[in-house]
């Protein structure tokens, strides 16, 4: 341990310097008693002498220093500042819109459904595994990849696939409006070069995973990352909408989170990995809901 060597070594050194200084005055003392010319040439060569001793100063500051490269300090600093933006981007405080979405939960619950914990969790495993849930995620991956080669074509390619995935009317809207949002704020406050470019370049509006992904590739945050926020974020809007409806607790609402973060998992390795001939799902109970949610008679939500 480098700490205790060197107060050992200061408190030596303090000793030592207290001891000469003894010693040079006793030395003066006699001198002076005996030999006056003497004193002049003693004092100045004890003087030397402590001037001559103070060497922990440059241990000390050599102990202090790091050794960790520049390199890896540039690293953190981009770390730090790619999760920065993740964080905020994909918080429920950056205003998209998402709160007023329950992406057809809402018919889900009152058609009986979705009751409690246990099948809110199902309902949603479900729908990330099987449903939109992993569609976004792929969609997302390949708009990123897409945007952050620079092909513009492909881009709008995607961008008009994930457009006609949409299953309803009111799902269109949701991730539309979520999609035109994001981009307008990403300009106002987080503009990049380029972004412009590369949402002109889209022959439709950007849904939202297609959003993400592009503004995520412009600022150059990883895509893995990305993907994962996305989906927490994603999962974490259904459960507070499912929160109002049923309702549900907020330790509760943490419970189907953690029950969740397997699916998360496992759906964000396999969009990383899908092509766009993977695409599709089998969540026809959720599409339906999504469907039968505009004409419910009452209604908290838009979707």
């Amino acid at each position: 341990m480098p700490m205790p060597v060197m107060r050992m070594d200061t408190t030596t050194t303090r000793i030592t310097i207290m001891a000469t200084m003894i010693i040079m005055i006793i030395t003066v003392m006699i001198t002076t008693m005996i030999m006056p010319h003497m004193a002049t040439v003693t004092i100045t060569i004890t003087t030397t002498s402590i001037a001559i001793t103070p060497i922990i100063t440059t241990a000390t500051s050599m102990l202090m220093t790091t050794n960790e490269p520049v390199a890896a300090r540039d690293l953190a600093e981009r770390e730090a500042a790619a999760l920065y933006r993740l964080m905020t981007w994909l918080s429920p405080a950056f205003p998209v819109g998402g709160f007023s979405y329950s992406s057809g939960i809402e018919w889900a619950v009152e058609a009986g459904d979705i009751t409690d914990t246990a099948s809110l969790a199902d309902w949603l495993d479900a729908m990330l595994r099987d449903g939109s849930g992993f569609c976004d995620a792929t969609f997302l991956v390949h708009a990123y990849r897409a945007t952050e080669a620079g092909e513009d074509d492909t881009l709008s390619d995607i961008a008009e696939l994930a457009a006609a995935f949409v299953p309803s009317r009111e799902r269109q809207l949701e991730t539309t409006s979520q999609g035109r949002a994001f981009i307008d704020i990403a300009r106002a406050a987080w503009d990049a070069d380029g972004l412009d470019g590369m949402v002109a370049a889209c022959r439709t509006p950007l849904v939202y995973p297609v959003a993400v992904g592009v503004v995520a590739a412009m600022h150059g945050v990883p895509l893995a990352p990305t993907l994962h926020a996305f989906l927490h974020a994603l999962v974490s809007n259904w459960i507070s909408a499912a929160s109002r409806l049923i309702p549900l607790g907020q330790t509760d609402s943490q419970r189907v989170l953690v029950r969740l973060e397997a699916a998360v998992a496992a759906t964000a390795n396999r969009a990383l990995n899908a092509t766009l001939d993977d695409l599709g799902g089998a969540t026809f109970r959720a599409d339906l809901a999504s469907l039968r949610h505009e004409t419910q008679y009452t209604r908290l939500f838009r979707s």
